[in-house]
């Protein structure tokens, strides 16, 4: 009689304990699949983080090339530093005493950059060059804006120099 009444408590003891290792693995199964999801979703901000930032550096590339140019055009090789305008940069001096004069002028951007690998769908958007003479120094501003489209990714930066004639 002890041997029926063991025999049946253990039959109920195992059959109340069939069930929980299937909670335990759908419990698994959820967890990992969040994880998962989870990991997905990091991995796919971080591209988008790379690819904003790749894109910012192709418009400050841009950008850049774009205050060379100014500055090539500003200060030619063996030639004295002209004005914003074109014009070369002369001395007024009234009566033993230097003049300031002020220009402000917005460049035509150089020809096209976008055939430039690194540069594919930029372009220089604007520059604008402004000088001041005092002293009889010319000293400029140089400012200009790179802009990148990139499908609906729309990235500019500007960058503003300042460098003064000698």
């Amino acid at each position: 009689m002890f041997h029926k009444q063991a025999t049946k408590y253990l039959m109920l003891k195992k059959n109340n304990q069939q069930g929980s290792a299937l909670v335990i693995a759908v419990f698994i199964i959820v967890v990992m699949t969040v994880l998962g999801v989870a990991l997905v979703r990091m991995l796919g901000a971080s591209s988008e983080s790379v690819a904003y930032e790749v894109i910012g550096t192709r418009a400050y590339t841009a950008a850049q090339s774009g205050v060379q140019w100014a500055g090539r055009e500003i200060f030619p090789l063996n030639a004295s530093a002209l004005h914003c305008d074109g014009t070369t940069q002369t001395v007024d001096s009234v009566d033993g005493f230097s003049s300031s004069s002020s220009s402000l002028n917005t460049f035509i951007p150089p020809p096209d950059i976008s055939n430039n690998k690194g540069l594919n769908g930029c372009r220089i958007s604007h520059i604008s060059c402004e000088d001041l003479k005092h002293d009889g120094v010319a000293y400029f501003t140089i400012t200009s804006t790179g802009r990148c489209d990139v499908g609906e990714v729309v990235t500019s930066r500007t960058i503003v120099i300042e460098a003064r004639s000698l």
